[in-house]
């Protein structure tokens, strides 16, 4: 892979897509995860407690990416990183047990309600922080 240019840290350049499409997952999670639990919290506790918790990483990864300094960059790692082990695992649980998820949650079948892509943005936010490492030394 050819080396990007970083010169403003992880939301300048191409990371600034990336933050665009964390924001875009935050503001989706948060508003579909808001409108099931004030409507239709007894029909899926789980799925919508668990799309609840996925918001809360979106947010927080997209703050993250947008800051500068180490601290920002560990936050952003760990925001990536539980969102990889939320997706594999909720999307796990859910192929094995799908009795328990009677509606999608973001993360339920690996993200599939949304074109996989929940399972493919950590990946791409860890290998982008990774990258953009050197620049906040």
């Amino acid at each position: 892979m050819a080396e990007v240019p970083v010169t403003g840290g992880t939301a300048s350049g191409p990371g600034r897509i990336l933050v665009t499409v964390y924001a875009i997952f935050a503001v989706a999670a948060c508003s579909r995860s808001a409108v099931q639990i004030a409507t239709e919290f007894d029909h899926a506790r789980l799925a919508y407690l668990l799309s609840a918790f996925a918001a809360v990483v979106y947010v927080v990864a997209t703050v993250a990416l947008t800051r500068r300094g180490r601290r920002w960059h560990q936050v952003a790692v760990a925001a990536c990183a539980t969102e990889l082990v939320g997706v594999l695992a909720v999307g796990t649980a859910s192929v094995l047990d799908s009795d328990a998820f009677p509606d999608q949650a973001v993360w339920s079948t690996y993200g599939s309600g949304y074109l996989f892509i929940p399972v493919i943005l950590p990946i791409v936010g860890l290998l982008w922080l990774r990258r953009t490492r050197a620049a906040i030394r």
